[in-house]
């Protein structure tokens, strides 16, 4: 007797929409009254960026690691949407009418799908990682054996042609990593939070609404790095203000670039 196959039901791609530049203003500017609406409370959780920033700086000018500085400054940036998950908790109750002072921040682990949001977490780290090993390759290859004190870097990265060559590499590279992050994670994360979905399909999703926006989205990323270099001039005490007012920006991107009626609920 011939053997019966069962295929796998394949779930129903979620639809993505076409945004402009007026949507992009609009989330930002939607993220800000947000920040407003909840400002002493958010401003305390957004106390933890400056936390994070320090503590990446600390790490890299540790002896061998001062070539890290940089890059391991600039991979915060990498992790930003794992950071931002509790903002996108906030978000949600505030627009279901729910209670969202800054207690219920860490609320997000209480989603139903909070092991998809382990997930996707897991390969933001992974990538995170990549990039500072990448970092440390490149420096290696143009300048050579780790300078012994901060100002050797330092003068050979700003005074020869081997550390421009760096910088310039080193830019385009983490670029690449940037735009990856943000094909992952710009809806992922947040869908996460709204539904109980599964990590494939909302990682599928994310890359979807990035490609169906690339002009758009490559707009984005420029805005959400130019503001996250001007937060950390000041001793990264002004991530305190940007961090959250991205995260509840990158929210309203979100239910503009996806069809949340259209996202099946998992029992």
């Amino acid at each position: 007797m011939a053997a019966t196959l069962t295929a796998t039901p394949v779930a129903p791609e979620i639809p993505v929409r076409t945004i402009d530049a007026g949507d992009l203003n609009a989330a930002l500017r939607e993220g800000l009254a947000d920040f407003r609406e909840k400002r002493g409370d958010i401003f305390i959780v957004g106390l933890i960026y400056p936390i994070i920033g320090f503590a990446a700086a600390a790490l890299s000018l540790g002896g061998a690691f001062v070539p890290l500085f940089f890059p391991i400054l600039a991979g915060v940036g990498l992790l930003g949407p794992v950071a931002a998950l509790g903002f996108y908790e906030l978000a949600r109750r505030r627009e279901a009418g729910l209670e969202s002072t800054w207690s219920h921040f860490f609320d997000v682990a209480k989603r139903p799908a909070w092991e998809s949001i382990l997930g996707v977490t897991g390969i933001l780290l992974v990538i995170f990682l990549v990039w500072v090993a990448v970092a440390w390759v490149l420096y290696a290859a143009f300048l050579g054996a780790a300078p012994a004190t901060p100002g050797d870097f330092l003068t050979a990265l700003f005074t020869t042609s081997r550390g421009w060559m760096l910088i310039v590499t080193g830019n385009l590279v983490g670029a690449a990593f940037a735009w990856a992050v943000l094909m992952l994670s710009v809806v992922s994360l947040p869908m996460l939070v709204d539904r109980d979905t599964d990590a494939r399909t909302a990682l599928s999703t994310s890359i979807r609404a990035v490609r169906a926006n690339r002009g758009i989205m490559l707009r984005w990323g420029i805005t959400v790095a130019a503001l996250l270099a001007l937060g950390a001039i000041p001793a990264f005490v002004g991530l305190a203000f940007v961090l959250p007012w991205l995260g509840y920006a990158t929210w309203h991107l979100y239910t503009r670039l996806v069809d949340r009626s259209a996202i099946p609920q998992q029992a």
